[in-house]
């Protein structure tokens, strides 16, 4: 830890802005009135007026903008530190995509405009469907969903769809026990029960206990690969096998595609359904809350089954095409997140099929260096070339200093690293989710290295000092079981507790 660091404890509390008001003082001031002034009673209903004034806060335009970059200052984000977020792909965006989604021309486009207005956004949307079917090895694709699970949705929508058209009274799908949450989540929404399937050994499906599970009654199988645990399940055109052999249709969750671009398609593994989350592998920032997009694609005899409409290109130009015969239906208005996509179609166009190739490829080497630079100090459950993303345990810090994973994480605040995904998947004590991604250099990566041996170094001569991580944060550690049991989610002027439920 930095010299500069030693003994100082950061407590920093930001007002709020509510608190930075005061009466009289303002940011703008309005010129007069250009129109006859009427009485308010003569514009609007006598009930729906107030009996008092709004009370507008009284800010000055300087004390707004340093309040917000302060807070902003107090967050962590990509373009501030790294964000080694597993299988969240948590990775720098270029900002020429935001440049390209504030082109007016797209910026200024409205969802109503008809067809013939819109030839270069339907375009687009066109071309986009095509790069994702040949990044996939599908045959069409939607781009109505808005984030990876509802693409999970559509995409179990679709496998009922399918069943029921064929006869078929399926009421099970088969998801691993490494799955994402979202998984059993989407499933149960859907209406399915869920069987779960162990993972062997090698941090794979087994297949003998697939085998054992898989009977008439299988709807499908979810699964990402490589999986939560960063591993390639090698067995995968065995396990394709095995669903179709029942008549079960294969899910591909897309969550982890960062790690085969231009080197494994889905649809070449024998899947049948694919969902690509544009926010994570194609360059829109992810997380915080922002927008996201789940596209789905599908093989030729699901195509008919896919949400309406579609973009396609007739003698007269690009069309929304609503004609699906088995259509699910519109899982969202219009097309879908047309900004997130734009800025994808920006991402794949200026990469080109090598470029990302490379994307994969560095995201693998960055995640081996890590893992291998770290298994010395930390558990490694699965002592295998991992793909994009490991998985550590601290399950020996917690064994023999009472150090615990949610301690390392808290701890790596303190060197600006935000920390990786703790606690997942489940089937991993202590788990550490570790994801560098591409674009992070050998230093960045070599300073999250030296940290991580750094907390495992004070585990063993000072674990005090873990558990009360981080130290040097504006907001030291909080009690988040008060905050989740007791929220505090309005304010109120002092003197008012009782009505900010306090």
């Amino acid at each position: 830890m930095s010299e500069e660091r030693e003994g100082m404890q950061l407590t920093v509390k930001e007002p709020l802005i509510f608190e930075l008001s005061s009466p009289g003082r303002r940011g703008v001031r309005l010129g007069p009135l250009d129109v006859p002034e009427e009485p308010l009673d003569a514009l609007i209903p006598a009930e729906a007026l107030r009996d008092e004034g709004p009370g507008i806060l009284g800010v000055a335009e300087v004390d707004v903008v340093r309040h917000f970059v302060k807070l902003s200052q107090m967050n962590h984000g990509v373009d501030t530190g790294f964000y080694p977020l597993g299988s969240c792909t948590m990775k720098y965006n270029p900002k020429v995509n935001e440049n390209v989604a504030r082109l007016p021309g797209f910026a200024n486009l409205h969802p109503y405009q008809p067809d013939a207005t819109v030839q270069g956004a339907l375009q687009l949307l066109h071309e986009t469907e095509e790069y994702l079917c040949e990044i996939a090895g599908m045959e069409r694709a939607t781009l109505q969903p808005a984030a990876g699970a509802h693409g999970e949705l559509a995409g179990i929508m679709l496998i009922r769809a399918y069943h029921e058209d064929r006869g078929e009274d399926r009421d099970v799908i088969i998801i691993p026990d490494s799955a994402h949450g979202t998984n059993p989540a989407t499933a149960a929404m859907a209406g399915y029960r869920t069987v779960e399937v162990p993972s062997d050994e090698r941090g794979s499906v087994d297949v003998e206990a697939l085998r054992a599970i898989v009977d008439e009654n299988v709807a499908g199988l979810m699964l990402t690969n490589p999986n939560t645990l960063g591993v390639f399940d090698q067995n995968i055109l065995e396990i394709a096998e095995i669903i179709h052999g029942v008549g079960g249709l294969l899910y591909y969750d897309g969550a982890n595609a960062n790690a085969i671009l231009g080197y494994s398609r889905p649809g070449d593994m024998g899947f049948d359904i694919v969902h690509f989350n544009l926010h994570k592998t194609f360059g829109t920032p992810h997380g915080g809350g922002g927008p996201g997009s789940g596209p789905i694609a599908v093989v030729p005899h699901l195509v008919p089954f896919l949400p309406a409409p579609l973009v396609d290109r007739g003698e007269d130009g690009y069309f929304l095409n609503y004609d699906l015969s088995k259509s699910i239906g519109q899982v969202r208005a219009f097309t879908g997140n047309f900004g997130v996509v734009l800025k994808a179609y920006a991402y794949i166009r200026s990469h080109g099929a090598d470029g990302l190739k490379a994307v994969s490829a560095d995201a693998v080497l960055n995640a081996n260096y890590l893992m291998n630079a770290l298994k010395a100090y930390y558990d490694l459950p699965f002592d295998r070339t991992c793909m994009h993303e490991f998985v550590l345990s601290g399950r020996k810090q917690k064994r023999e200093h009472g150090v615990t994973t949610f301690d390392i994480a808290k701890a790596l605040l303190d060197y600006g690293i935000h920390p990786p995904t703790v606690y997942f998947p489940l089937i991993v004590e202590e788990a550490l989710m570790i994801e560098p991604t591409e674009t992070e250099s050998r230093e960045t990566l070599d300073e999250f290295i030296d940290a991580m041996i750094q907390i495992a170094t004070d585990a063993e001569e000072d674990p005090e000092s873990l558990h009360e991580a981080p130290l040097y944060t504006p907001v030291r550690r909080l009690d988040e079981s008060a905050a989740a049991r007791a929220p505090v989610v309005c304010w109120a002027p002092r003197g008012d507790a009782d009505a900010a439920g306090e």
